[in-house]
């Protein structure tokens, strides 16, 4: 498998978690003939010192400089910029998953901060943003007024208050969310039994630990409940990361096989990253959850599962973001982030604008708990105090997950999930 210490997927601003990085290889610098006229040479001048003499506030060098830089990159695709030195340790950190601000991933568009994904258990997800918000104001200030800074006022200080104003789908007005800035350690993975037999894996982000702390806790759970029919690995509200990171839990289902390809002009972009043998669920079914806030990383799994048919994925098409940044750094201290390649499902589907479409696609719904008053005495069962079955079936009921009463996603995916049990029972076919 061909590795880079860096290959991240991952939305374009300093609110993320990560970005994509391909290092050149060694020989082949980053470098291109550039052939400009010298007259396009003397306007840029010029336009730089009309600035320089008549602008109505005072504007130093370094300041036009970075506007320009950021003109060049801005122009190409939304997702190449220029970082400073403050922007590129912030980047650092994310990948790292340790960060001061909201956990908020978010991409701008149109002079708003479009929200990819809440972090879960982060300040943003407890206060209840959602996946497409849109962020048009912070502190009161439009983003489109300030939209180079609008990013930074995202993270900060832990403790340190933020106010945003929000617009929302479904909604005739802004809402506004009061929050607090607060360390932000990224949990990347979690899991849990939904019943017996039938185990879940939540993957909110992919860091550079992801892939082995998938491992780690796929191993505690056959160690603690046996080895399981089959998993659901929800990668819904998932912004993508570490790209290393998705190969490797790849790796950990797949007996083998191409998880993506990435494409560029340079030979340096151009990569197959692929699994080793060796199935850690042998064989056991997999479903996977997507929905608009799963992107990058987070596509590339789906991708791969879906492709080998190794998983059957359900929920909404994904975000669609299939194309691969790589840091550059100055020598001023920061760093440009540019767009030199785009990314490949095993098949050779590109996911750019385009997504992963679901093997079955959910509709809108929301599970609620209906208030049916005072309790009626049927059976024993509904006796307060009665002596529980011991029955297997009945243990199963026991364990399981209340989320699966109001996650319909969650629900249909568990009911897929068996389905894929019994088929694999009878000899039938895993993925539908």
């Amino acid at each position: 498998m061909r590795r880079f210490l860096y290959l991240f997927l991952m939305f374009p601003l300093l609110a993320t978690a990560a970005e994509t990085e391909v290092p050149p290889v060694e020989g082949q610098p980053l470098r291109a003939p550039i052939e400009i006229r010298p007259e396009d040479l003397r306007t840029f001048v010029s336009v730089l010192r009309a600035v320089k003499d008549g602008y109505v506030d005072s504007v130093d060098d370094q300041t036009l400089l970075k506007g320009a830089i950021a003109g060049v990159l801005g122009d190409l695709d939304p997702h190449s910029a220029f970082l400073s030195a403050d922007e590129l340790q912030e980047w650092d950190e994310g990948i790292q998953g340790i960060y001061g601000g909201l956990g908020i991933e978010v991409i701008g568009v149109d002079g708003v901060l479009r929200v990819i994904a809440p972090i879960d258990d982060s300040p943003a997800a407890r206060a209840g943003i959602r996946a497409g918000d849109g962020i048009v104001a912070i502190d009161g200030v439009a983003v489109a007024e300030r939209e180079d800074e609008a990013l930074d006022q995202l993270r900060g200080p832990a403790g340190t208050p933020v106010e945003l104003t929000i617009e929302r789908d479904g909604s005739d007005e802004l809402l506004s969310f009061k929050l607090t800035r607060e360390v932000i350690l990224a949990q990347s993975v979690r899991t849990r039994w939904l019943e017996a037999g039938y185990a879940y894996a939540r993957l909110s982000v992919f860091q550079e630990n992801t892939g082995i702390e998938f491992r780690d806790r796929l191993r505690k759970l056959k160690a603690d409940g046996g080895a399981p029919r089959g998993l659901v690995l929800d990668l819904r509200d998932n912004p993508g990361g570490v790209m290393q990171a998705a190969v490797e839990v790849c790796d950990a289902l797949l007996d083998g096989g191409v998880v993506v390809k990435t494409e560029g002009r340079l030979a340096s972009a151009d990569g197959t990253y692929a699994a080793g043998p060796g199935d850690l669920l042998d064989g056991a079914p997999v479903v996977v959850l997507i929905d608009g806030g799963s992107a990058s990383a987070a596509e590339i799994v789906a991708g791969a599962l879906k492709d080998h048919g190794r998983a059957l994925v359900i929920g909404k098409r994904s975000f669609g973001k299939g194309s691969v940044q790589n840091i550059l750094p100055l020598e001023s201290g920061g760093a440009i982030k540019l767009t030199t390649a785009r990314y490949y499902t095993p098949s050779g589907h590109s996911i750019q604008a385009q997504g992963i479409t679901p093997d079955i696609v959910l509709p809108d719904v929301q599970l609620v708990q209906e208030d049916r008053g005072p309790q009626i005495i049927e059976s024993e069962a509904s006796l307060s105090g009665h002596l529980e079955a011991t029955e297997p079936d009945a243990a199963a009921d026991a364990q399981r997950d209340p989320e699966l009463d109001t996650d319909y996603a969650l629900s249909a995916a568990l009911n897929a999930l068996k389905a894929m049990v019994v088929a694999r029972r009878q000899g039938g076919v895993a993925r539908g």
